[in-house]
Protein backbone atom coordinates (compact mmCIF):
# COMPACT_ATOMS: atom_id res chain seq x y z
CA UNK A 1 0.00 0.00 0.00
CA UNK A 2 1.38 3.39 -1.27
CA UNK A 3 1.54 5.82 1.82
CA UNK A 4 0.49 9.86 0.66
CA UNK A 5 3.71 12.20 1.92
CA UNK A 6 1.93 14.37 3.90
CA UNK A 7 4.02 17.78 4.49
CA UNK A 8 4.62 20.03 7.41
CA UNK A 9 3.80 22.99 6.06
CA UNK A 10 1.31 22.41 3.37
CA UNK A 11 0.89 24.92 0.50
CA UNK A 12 -2.17 25.35 -1.25
CA UNK A 13 -2.34 23.31 -4.56
CA UNK A 14 -1.96 26.52 -6.68
CA UNK A 15 0.42 28.00 -4.71
CA UNK A 16 2.81 25.12 -5.13
CA UNK A 17 2.00 24.88 -9.16
CA UNK A 18 2.99 28.50 -9.58
CA UNK A 19 6.07 27.86 -7.39
CA UNK A 20 7.01 25.35 -9.87
CA UNK A 21 6.43 27.36 -12.58
CA UNK A 22 8.54 30.07 -11.16
CA UNK A 23 11.76 27.92 -11.43
CA UNK A 24 11.39 27.05 -15.25
CA UNK A 25 8.75 25.78 -17.55
CA UNK A 26 7.49 22.56 -17.39
CA UNK A 27 5.68 19.98 -18.92
CA UNK A 28 2.03 18.65 -18.10
CA UNK A 29 3.43 15.74 -16.80
CA UNK A 30 6.09 16.90 -14.69
CA UNK A 31 3.96 19.45 -12.87
CA UNK A 32 1.84 16.51 -12.64
CA UNK A 33 3.91 13.86 -11.00
CA UNK A 34 5.27 16.59 -8.51
CA UNK A 35 2.27 17.50 -7.19
CA UNK A 36 0.80 13.89 -6.94
CA UNK A 37 4.33 13.60 -4.78
CA UNK A 38 3.84 16.77 -2.83
CA UNK A 39 1.03 14.30 -1.10
CA UNK A 40 -1.85 16.41 -3.92
CA UNK A 41 -5.30 14.60 -5.08
CA UNK A 42 -5.59 13.41 -7.87
CA UNK A 43 -9.15 14.94 -9.20
CA UNK A 44 -7.79 18.18 -7.55
CA UNK A 45 -4.37 18.29 -9.49
CA UNK A 46 -6.30 17.50 -12.89
CA UNK A 47 -8.65 20.49 -12.21
CA UNK A 48 -5.59 22.90 -11.27
CA UNK A 49 -3.44 21.36 -14.64
CA UNK A 50 -6.75 22.49 -16.41
CA UNK A 51 -6.79 25.86 -14.92
CA UNK A 52 -3.19 26.25 -15.73
CA UNK A 53 -3.18 25.35 -19.08
CA UNK A 54 -6.55 27.60 -19.81
CA UNK A 55 -4.27 30.90 -18.95
CA UNK A 56 -1.10 29.73 -20.62
CA UNK A 57 0.93 29.09 -18.07
CA UNK A 58 1.07 25.33 -18.89
CA UNK A 59 1.70 24.75 -22.78
CA UNK A 60 2.88 21.61 -23.86
CA UNK A 61 3.46 22.84 -27.49
CA UNK A 62 5.60 25.66 -26.07
CA UNK A 63 7.31 24.21 -23.64
CA UNK A 64 8.59 21.88 -26.26
CA UNK A 65 9.44 24.14 -29.01
CA UNK A 66 11.88 26.26 -26.47
CA UNK A 67 13.54 23.02 -24.89
CA UNK A 68 14.28 22.06 -28.39
CA UNK A 69 15.57 25.36 -30.21
CA UNK A 70 18.12 25.47 -26.69
CA UNK A 71 19.06 21.72 -26.98
CA UNK A 72 19.45 22.43 -30.72
CA UNK A 73 21.32 26.26 -30.61
CA UNK A 74 22.85 26.29 -27.17
CA UNK A 75 23.70 22.94 -26.17
CA UNK A 76 24.48 22.12 -29.93
CA UNK A 77 22.93 18.72 -29.72
CA UNK A 78 21.49 16.34 -32.12
CA UNK A 79 17.61 15.69 -32.71
CA UNK A 80 18.55 12.02 -30.73
CA UNK A 81 19.31 13.99 -27.84
CA UNK A 82 16.33 16.36 -27.99
CA UNK A 83 13.71 13.70 -28.97
CA UNK A 84 15.02 11.79 -25.53
CA UNK A 85 14.66 15.02 -23.19
CA UNK A 86 11.79 16.02 -24.08
CA UNK A 87 10.26 12.25 -23.39
CA UNK A 88 11.89 12.18 -20.55
CA UNK A 89 9.92 15.43 -19.83
CA UNK A 90 6.78 13.90 -20.14
CA UNK A 91 5.96 15.48 -23.63
CA UNK A 92 3.43 13.36 -26.05
CA UNK A 93 5.22 11.63 -29.12
CA UNK A 94 3.18 14.08 -31.49
CA UNK A 95 4.28 17.39 -29.65
CA UNK A 96 7.96 16.18 -29.78
CA UNK A 97 7.71 15.29 -33.41
CA UNK A 98 6.11 18.80 -34.10
CA UNK A 99 8.65 20.73 -32.17
CA UNK A 100 11.80 18.85 -33.45
CA UNK A 101 10.49 19.38 -37.14
CA UNK A 102 10.34 22.89 -36.42
CA UNK A 103 13.45 23.08 -35.23
CA UNK A 104 15.42 22.71 -38.56
CA UNK A 105 18.62 23.57 -39.40
CA UNK A 106 21.15 20.97 -41.15
CA UNK A 107 21.64 18.30 -38.08
CA UNK A 108 25.17 17.01 -40.38
CA UNK A 109 25.86 20.52 -40.64
CA UNK A 110 25.95 20.96 -36.89
CA UNK A 111 27.64 17.55 -36.16
CA UNK A 112 30.60 18.76 -38.32
CA UNK A 113 30.80 22.02 -37.09
CA UNK A 114 30.40 20.68 -33.63
CA UNK A 115 33.55 18.31 -34.58
CA UNK A 116 35.60 20.84 -35.70
CA UNK A 117 35.61 22.91 -32.93
CA UNK A 118 36.57 20.00 -30.43
CA UNK A 119 39.37 18.56 -32.48
CA UNK A 120 42.00 20.60 -32.13
CA UNK A 121 41.54 19.45 -27.95
CA UNK A 122 42.78 16.19 -29.12
CA UNK A 123 45.25 16.59 -31.48
CA UNK A 124 47.90 15.37 -28.88
CA UNK A 125 46.17 11.73 -29.33
CA UNK A 126 47.13 9.38 -31.65
CA UNK A 127 44.99 9.10 -34.47
CA UNK A 128 42.86 6.33 -33.70
CA UNK A 129 42.24 7.55 -29.79
CA UNK A 130 41.11 11.32 -30.57
CA UNK A 131 38.29 9.34 -33.37
CA UNK A 132 36.98 7.25 -30.78
CA UNK A 133 36.74 10.36 -28.39
CA UNK A 134 35.05 12.54 -30.99
CA UNK A 135 32.67 10.45 -32.11
CA UNK A 136 31.46 9.06 -29.09
CA UNK A 137 31.15 12.71 -27.50
CA UNK A 138 29.01 13.45 -30.69
CA UNK A 139 26.90 10.64 -30.09
CA UNK A 140 26.48 11.07 -26.81
CA UNK A 141 25.54 14.35 -27.80
CA UNK A 142 22.52 12.85 -29.64
CA UNK A 143 23.74 12.74 -33.16
CA UNK A 144 23.22 9.15 -34.76
CA UNK A 145 26.46 6.89 -34.98
CA UNK A 146 27.04 7.54 -38.73
CA UNK A 147 26.98 11.08 -39.09
CA UNK A 148 28.94 10.93 -35.57
CA UNK A 149 31.93 9.07 -37.26
CA UNK A 150 32.08 11.29 -40.82
CA UNK A 151 32.09 14.06 -39.07
CA UNK A 152 34.51 13.35 -36.38
CA UNK A 153 36.87 11.64 -39.58
CA UNK A 154 36.76 14.90 -41.52
CA UNK A 155 37.41 16.87 -38.41
CA UNK A 156 40.46 14.60 -37.71
CA UNK A 157 40.97 14.22 -41.28
CA UNK A 158 41.87 10.58 -40.00
CA UNK A 159 41.10 7.60 -42.70
CA UNK A 160 38.78 4.47 -41.99
CA UNK A 161 42.27 2.63 -41.59
CA UNK A 162 43.05 4.86 -38.95
CA UNK A 163 39.59 4.94 -36.92
CA UNK A 164 40.65 1.16 -35.23
CA UNK A 165 44.15 -0.12 -35.95
CA UNK A 166 42.66 -3.34 -34.99
CA UNK A 167 41.10 -3.90 -37.88
CA UNK A 168 44.01 -3.58 -40.00
CA UNK A 169 45.50 -6.21 -41.29
CA UNK A 170 42.56 -8.85 -40.81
Amino acid sequence: MARRRVTKNPLHLHERALRLLAVRPRSRRELEVRLLRAGFEPGAVDQELTRLEDVGLVDDEAFARQLAEHHVTARRSGLRAVVGALAAKGVSRQVIEEAVAGVGGDEDERAHELARERAPRLAALPPNTAFSRLSSFLMRRGYDPTTARDAAREALLVSEDEENPRSRGT
